[in-house]
């Protein structure tokens, strides 16, 4: 059931950027930083999604930004503040270790 309501509320887009494109995008982890602290995508920033708003200024001018957490959930909610303050070009690549992945994959 959890299932099939993420399907239906969380766009995920990480398969549209390359790892050209992750290498550089700046790469936003919207976990908490006791989360990030345990690991975390190699380069990426820790905003935490309650600092999203009070952190605006660091995503501007920013030409492509890909936001991830732990499964998706709270990097679309970062996503949907950011586009509301009329910032572009961003996506919501979803866990945080697909993203590592992506990066380590020498393909």
């Amino acid at each position: 059931m959890l299932k099939a309501l993420k399907k239906m509320f969380i766009k995920k887009d990480q398969n549209t950027l390359s790892k050209e494109e992750l290498l550089k995008a700046y790469l936003v982890d919207v976990r908490t930083t006791a989360e990030f602290d345990e690991g975390n995508v190699v380069g990426s920033t820790c905003i935490p999604l309650n600092k999203i708003e009070q952190n605006l200024a660091k995503f501007k001018g920013k030409d492509t930004i890909v936001l991830f957490c732990k499964s998706g959930n709270r990097s679309e909610q970062a996503k949907n503040i950011l586009e509301r303050h009329g910032i572009k070009n961003v996506h919501n690549a979803g866990g945080w270790e697909k993203v590592q992945k992506a990066l380590d994959n020498d393909e």
